[in-house]
């Protein structure tokens, strides 16, 4: 029995191996990821309970609480972008003003 002839294809080499996110920091980005998605989350619950108090007339969140919360929220996606598309200082700092952004919403308008 005679083997079918065959060829030997060109290959394409390896696609380059993406550069290891360090050890050190995945904490700090995870913990400051998990504070800016907490924080959009209580926006969304926020703006929708003003909207289910103005259809049935109960009194409701005030201005201050409808616009403050976004606010916080996009400042915390913000600089989480920033701390996850960087390193070094510049992360570290970026996922300060996370913290920073969320403990200001927090304290000013949930604490009594």
């Amino acid at each position: 029995m005679s083997s079918p002839d065959t060829e030997e294809l060109a290959t394409t080499p390896p696609p380059a191996e993406e550069p290891e996110t360090p050890e050190r920091g995945r904490f700090w980005r995870g913990l400051t990821g998990s504070l800016a998605a907490g924080m959009v989350v209580l926006a969304v619950c926020v703006l929708a309970i003003a909207g289910i108090c103005l259809l049935t007339g109960a009194p409701g969140p005030g201005p201050l609480m409808l616009i403050g919360h976004p606010v916080a929220a996009v400042l915390a996606l913000l600089a989480q972008r920033v701390a996850d598309t960087r390193n070094g200082r510049v992360a570290g700092f970026a996922g300060l003003g996370v913290v920073v952004s969320v403990t200001a919403a927090l304290s000013l308008f949930w604490w009594s």
